[in-house]
């Protein structure tokens, strides 16, 4: 056992990711370091062994998520165009609890998101929506479906869906668009490709990047090049490829 730990030492010791160190420090569920104030001793480690579990149970394995993304989360769940304003009064009434901050913005787990009342919600959105709650416009349509803007947009102009003097969509033609098992389909399948695509064309853009790197470095030690380049770059240029290839390599659900 090594005689401390820092940081990121301490949460592989225990079996947990960054996030959940971060997030249980916050929540007093470990101690803070005892050497320094950065780094933690073997004995208080030793006594910690079984907190990863405890913190495990108690946020979840899966890291939060911001105001924006949570909205949508809710949105697909109640079929309604939330938004991030209303997961901020949703908060804010104590329906849901800010578990922590990323960059000053609120974090809420995924797990209390699911369990919020679909009731509270659909108040919240309602009272901020007043006589619109019927309706939504092409935006909040995309949203609620959980489907890219521009899919929405070829959809609507193919089923001829009307809009009101407002521009907005009857929010039951949008839910219809939803029960359409194959219109979910044919969108899935659609979303699928779009994901392999960008993460391809990040492979390729970090692979020409290292490439660039290996040439500056073969000029170096060539002596056609008066500096070497930095290793740091090469770091993370591998460390981003592994990470584009594993998400390339990784089998999309069948539509």
């Amino acid at each position: 056992m090594p005689a401390h730990y820092g940081t990121h030492q301490f949460a592989r010791y225990l079996g947990i990711s960054r996030w959940q160190m971060r997030v249980g420090r916050e929540h007093g569920l470990l101690p803070e370091p005892d050497l320094d104030g950065e780094r933690w001793s073997s004995g208080l480690a030793e006594k910690c062994k079984d907190h990863g579990e405890r913190i495990v149970a108690a946020f979840g394995a899966e890291p939060p998520i911001g105001s924006t993304r949570a909205a949508a989360r809710l949105a697909a769940r109640v079929r309604l165009d939330v938004e991030r304003r209303d997961v901020e009064v949703l908060a804010a009434r104590g329906d849901l609890a800010v578990i922590s901050s990323f960059r000053g913005h609120p974090v809420y787990l995924l797990r209390d998101l699911d369990a919020l009342d679909a009731a509270a919600v659909r108040d919240v959105v309602a009272a901020r929506k007043g006589p619109l709650l019927d309706s939504v416009d092409a935006g909040g349509a995309a949203t609620l479906l959980d489907w890219p803007r521009k899919t929405f947009d070829r959809v609507a102009e193919e089923r001829g869906l009307e809009r009101d003097r407002l521009g907005r969509f009857a929010l039951r033609d949008v839910r219809a668009l939803a029960d359409d098992a194959e219109l979910a389909r044919r969108v899935r399948a659609e979303k699928r490709d779009l994901a392999l695509a960008r993460s391809r064309s990040a492979e390729a853009r970090i692979e020409d990047a290292a490439r660039t790197w290996l040439a500056r470095c073969t000029a170096y030690l060539d002596r056609a090049g008066e500096e070497p380049p930095d290793t740091a770059v090469l770091r993370r240029a591998l460390r981003a490829l592994r990470k584009a290839r594993a998400e390339t390599d990784e089998p999309f659900p069948d539509p």
